[in-house]
């Protein structure tokens, strides 16, 4: 069984002694450290304490080998959305039906609706579904590994028009994307 201990903590901005602190009672930077690569044998004992130190349900913690997670691959910063450098696991707070097919994206940088600090949920979609994401929120790959985030306006001979988020923006064209993500739930911290 695979822990998903340091893709949570990365997520919520955590350092290995934060979460160390908020365990009770409080414990190691490098105990976190050693159930979070697998050297130490993460009961369930630790699966509560490290669970409530993250905030999340401890279940969450961990994950079979076998499971395709959502992964996030993008964020949305001042520039636009922008690819990351490493894709990682994006932990969802509720079930989504159909998940293997979910990814998500952070939100760094507030444009439009959408704040620092949220992540949106997208569902991947195939070419011959486009028409059903039309005047939604998409987010598209683009050539060379970079993304595209904004509301579908147009499809027209194998292109589609994005406008991204915020006042004052220009359509993007993107040729032939081989999936759109659907924007589907926003994840907002109150």
């Amino acid at each position: 069984m695979i822990n998903r201990i340091r893709d949570i903590r990365r997520q919520k901005g955590m350092t290995l002694a934060d979460v160390a602190a908020r365990c009770a009672p409080p414990t190691t930077a490098q105990t976190i450290g050693r159930l979070e690569t697998g050297t130490r044998s993460l009961s369930l004992t630790w699966m509560n304490r490290i669970g409530l130190a993250l905030g999340v349900d401890p279940q969450l913690l961990v994950k079979a080998e076998e499971d395709a997670p959502a992964r996030m691959v993008a964020r949305l910063a001042a520039a636009g959305a922008e690819a990351l450098a490493k894709p990682m696991d994006a932990i969802l707070p509720v079930t989504l039906d159909g998940s293997a097919r979910l990814m998500a994206m952070a939100v760094e940088a507030s444009a439009g609706e959408y704040r620092a600090g949220d992540q949106v949920w997208l569902r991947q979609i195939d070419p011959e579904d486009f028409a059903r994401a039309f005047n939604r929120d998409v987010l598209a790959p683009r050539p060379g590994g970079r993304f595209a985030f904004g509301r579908l306006i147009d499809r027209r001979e194998g292109r589609v028009a994005l406008l991204p988020p915020g006042v004052g923006q220009r359509q993007v064209i993107i040729d032939r994307p081989a999936w759109l993500g659907v924007a589907e739930m926003l994840v907002r911290k109150l």
